[in-house]
């Protein structure tokens, strides 16, 4: 990290505005405290952090683990199913969202941004489970400026504001091949009640085209409603993906449930019964798979440095100020421990779309909007500090195994790996 003055000089790839200044001070523990990057590399024990020698290194030439999929319980149908009663008896508040921002300074520098330009302050607010108008993706600048981007036609918006069920995935920059779900393996009940989308750009809609996934008249490909974005959000392809990906409760606005899927998988199992299964059953209104390998945010932050998979001053400026606010190793003999991993398995995540889960959504996005796209870095510190903040007000998340999540979907590789940044 390049330090002078207490503020960060290396420019990042979340291009912190003005009002993103490290120096605005950030409430942490009740007050306004001015963030001096020279006092937290003395607080902080950097031998826990990554080793020069560690970073860039190839992972060594071992044998690859091998994971497998474990029974998942399911109802042998989904005849007579049906939501239980005191099901949505989970924290109530009003929540509302920043839907657009003018200049905020005489200098005419002022530039729209998709994500918005939330101060530390506004994000420090926004962690309280309580009434509030938070910044979640789709801002829009004042009247005469361009989109933000994450376009859509007006008749697909239609489409999905009908929806009651979403299940939803992504392709960009033709990265991917569209694998549809195995239509035998769901009920007829969820393929007239359920919202397959599959949200693609041009280039990989006419990639896909080209292979012989042409949409129907009707904008089908097997299950999967194609709804095509234009004028991407961000230059980074995985950046951009994490908008379907956390806010499908914007997306969907009137959906009770939806389901999000990367797009290296194929679903085959029905979305009633994993609903039922991950969420009802467990009385869970957020459900997530621990990774399959790491669970301490520590070993993470070395996997994705030895990959390359984002620029390393990046990822240290976050590591370095997430543990300032607070974010302790995992400790796999602390039977206390909030959850049994750190690390989640991302690519599969199913959630009711309730205030806390609706607010939890928003909080991820924003940290991967100022930080970097690699959402497993971000999701223990916005969990623990969520749930710090708000004692009294949980967040009903049931973080499931990951051989559940592989019992689920069939699982394949990426077209391509996109460059980090």
């Amino acid at each position: 990290m390049f330090i002078h003055d207490g503020s960060i000089t290396a420019k990042m790839e979340s291009r912190f505005s003005a009002t993103h200044s490290i120096n605005e001070g950030l409430n942490l523990h009740g007050r306004h405290e001015e963030l001096n990057l020279h006092s937290i590399h003395k607080e902080l024990n950097l031998q826990e952090t990554v080793l020069l020698p560690e970073v860039g290194k190839p992972p060594p030439k071992s044998r690859r683990r091998k994971h497998y999929p474990c029974e998942v319980e399911f109802l042998n149908s989904v005849d007579g199913l049906a939501e239980p009663k005191n099901y949505m008896n989970f924290t109530w508040f009003s929540l509302d969202y920043v839907k657009q921002e003018g200049e905020t300074s005489d200098t005419g520098l002022f530039e729209p941004r998709f994500g918005g330009h939330q101060t530390l302050e506004e994000r420090e607010k926004s962690f309280y489970a309580r009434n509030q108008t938070v910044h979640c993706g789709f801002v829009k600048g004042s009247p005469g400026y361009s989109s933000t981007g994450f376009d859509l036609d007006e008749k697909d918006k239609a489409y999905m504001s009908k929806c009651k069920i979403a299940v939803s995935s992504c392709i960009f920059g033709s990265s991917d091949f569209l694998r549809r779900p195995t239509s035998r393996l769901i009920s007829q009940y969820a393929k007239d009640n359920v919202c397959f989308v599959m949200f693609l750009d041009e280039q990989t809609l006419s990639k896909i085209s080209s292979e012989g996934s042409s949409p129907d008249e009707e904008g089908h490909v097997g299950l999967w409603k194609v709804v095509v974005v234009k004028n991407l959000p961000y230059e980074d392809m995985r950046r951009t993906g994490k908008v379907p990906k956390f806010l499908s409760h914007r997306l969907f606005p009137n959906s009770r449930y939806s389901i999000w899927l990367d797009s290296k998988m194929r679903l085959n199992a029905d979305p009633i019964l994993i609903i039922e299964y991950f969420l009802w059953r467990r009385n869970a209104e957020f459900a997530i798979s621990n990774h399959y390998d790491r669970h301490c945010v520590w070993d993470e932050v070395i996997q994705n440095k030895r990959l390359n998979k984002y620029n390393h001053t990046a990822i240290d400026e976050q590591f370095y100020f997430y543990q300032s606010d607070g974010l302790t190793k995992f400790d796999p003999s602390n039977p206390n421990n909030p959850l049994p991993s750190y690390v989640p398995e991302g690519s599969f995540i199913v959630r009711a779309h309730t205030p806390m889960s609706n607010l939890f959504s928003c909080l991820w996005f924003n940290e991967v909007d100022r930080f970097t796209s690699r959402d497993q870095l971000s999701f223990a510190y916005t969990y623990l500090k969520f749930r710090r903040m708000n004692p009294e007000r949980p967040l009903q998340l049931n973080m499931f195994k990951d051989c559940e999540r592989r019992a689920l979907v069939k699982l394949f590789r990426h077209r391509t790996i996109p460059s980090p940044p």
